[in-house]
């Protein structure tokens, strides 16, 4: 039997998956050494700083080893997984039919090769190999068994005219199921094996409530009786111990999004100067144009709540002082003020806390703007934010009131020049047209760079906040 050729050995890198980070941590390998793998097919999950990511390799052929376990940290450029290009070849010598179809119209097609770069700095290499036609989604998932027991039956022929007797067939593998990688990392995190959870999502594929039922405890039938310990053993069932009394301590590891936001925070902290100035305003008026708002039909199908009317009131903030949107370029000792509004809105996630942006924030009217701030909550919660989405912002918005909690004292996103966090909105009794009300109110606080902002202007920017949420009509008339 001749031996695999280190010519014949292809190594997969760890590519840049978002723009300039320099490290990876794989969550999931979905092959094993030995299986067979085609171009475009994904190999492995990986989370950045930034984000979950799954990985396609570029090549055709059987998978010789993986470098790295799950759970490992691998510096972007290190090979991560080898393939032996030349096992692949009898896969790729498999009969085809006679006509090849083209690729359908929407699909994107790169010069000289019919592929496109699939993710953030990770281009693809020009390859010998024909692709093949594509097949409905179930001969596609079995193309891998099958090629894995044609090799397999081949191996056993070598070895028996070896002397070495047929090797023993292996039971095919099973499917990959199928499933998002925020659902991938659901099941993970909860211990749920994909191969056993029942799909009920669209084409056969595994939603987050699916998981979730996998591991929900079965309805008891019926009560059981309790029964009576006996009397000369009352020690024989010693009473459960709760699993954080095992251990005085936990560690765990700091890695991806909370590593990147530990970072970022020390970074913006000990090199911006904050300021944090406080108001406490009445929004029972903006609290009423938000159930107003609700049964406008120009915003069916959004979603309205105050936060929706605090971006708008910062909008317009920044509009009437402009200075206040601006950075510092260290290196020129220069203030970049910014004539466009990234608004950024804080969100926290299973991974840790990310900051994703509205573009152009300052462009949009309420309804495009109630569209672009409920896709964007949306895709955060799933796990779907992009590195893109995440860079640019100019300024910030922190909801601390759905916690509960009054306000608190933002640190700036890096490179921002003003974050505004909002507290809990309650009933509170309030001096209203001379007379003790109950009314709606909040506080707000904005933190600021007073490398950038200085006190009056910090002070105007929040000063307009919140007398826009106060008197909502001003939308109008400062617009």
């Amino acid at each position: 039997m001749t031996t695999m050729t280190e010519a014949s050995v292809r190594e997969f890198k760890m590519p840049d998956v978002g723009e300039g980070l320099t490290e990876a941590e794989i969550l999931k390998w979905y092959v094993q050494p030995g299986d067979t793998v085609t171009d475009g097919q994904v190999v492995c999950e990986v989370e950045t700083a930034k984000a979950a990511v799954e990985l396609p390799i570029p090549y055709d052929g059987v998978v010789s080893e993986l470098h790295f376990p799950e759970g490992a940290t691998v510096d972007v450029g290190t090979a991560i997984i080898a393939v032996d290009v030349a096992g692949g070849s009898a896969a790729a010598a498999a009969p085809a039919p006679a006509a090849q179809p083209e690729a359908p119209e929407d699909e994107p097609k790169s010069a000289g090769s019919g592929r496109q770069p699939v993710l953030v700095g990770y281009g693809v290499a020009a390859s010998s190999t024909k692709r093949r036609p594509r097949k409905g989604a179930d001969a596609a998932r079995q193309e891998p068994v099958a090629a894995a027991q044609a090799v397999q039956a081949v191996q056993s022929e070598l070895n028996g005219l070896n002397g070495h007797g047929p090797v023993p067939a292996q039971a095919p593998q099973p499917p990959r199921p199928l499933a998002k990688p925020p659902v991938r990392k659901l099941a993970k995190d909860l211990g749920v094996d994909l191969a056993t959870v029942t799909p009920t999502g669209p084409d056969g594929i595994i939603t987050r409530e699916d998981v979730h039922a996998a591991v929900a405890p079965p309805a008891p039938a019926a009560e059981p009786v309790p029964q009576a310990a006996p009397v000369a053993a009352p020690a024989a069932t010693p009473a459960p111990v709760a699993a954080y009394d095992t251990a005085r301590e936990t560690r765990i590891p700091v890695k991806g999004v909370r590593k990147a936001t530990a970072a970022a925070m020390v970074g913006s902290a000990f090199t911006a100067p904050h300021v944090t100035e406080f108001v406490t305003v009445d929004v029972t008026r903006t609290m009423k144009l938000v159930e107003e708002l609700k049964e406008d039909k120009e915003f069916a199908g959004l979603r309205v709540n105050p936060l929706l009317l605090i971006s708008k009131a910062l909008l317009v903030a920044i509009k009437r002082n402009p200075d206040v949107n601006a950075s510092w370029d260290e290196a020129a000792q220069e203030i970049v003020r910014k004539h466009y509004v990234n608004l950024g809105i804080a969100a926290a996630t299973p991974r840790g806390l990310i900051v994703p942006n509205v573009k152009d924030a300052h462009t949009k009217t309420l309804p495009q703007l109630a569209e672009a701030l409920g896709e964007l909550v949306s895709t955060a919660r799933e796990g779907k934010t992009t590195p893109a989405a995440m860079q640019g912002g100019t300024v910030t918005i922190t909801n601390v009131g759905v916690f509960g909690v009054d306000t608190g004292t933002p640190i700036l996103n890096p490179g921002e020049s003003a974050i505004l966090a909002v507290g809990a909105i309650k009933l509170q009794p309030w001096v209203h047209k001379g007379k003790v009300k109950p009314r709606q109110v909040t506080t707000l606080a904005l933190s600021f760079d007073h490398r950038l902002v200085d006190g009056e202007l910090g002070s105007k920017v929040l000063a307009d906040v919140a007398a826009i949420l106060e008197q909502p009509k001003r939308l109008i008339t400062w617009a």
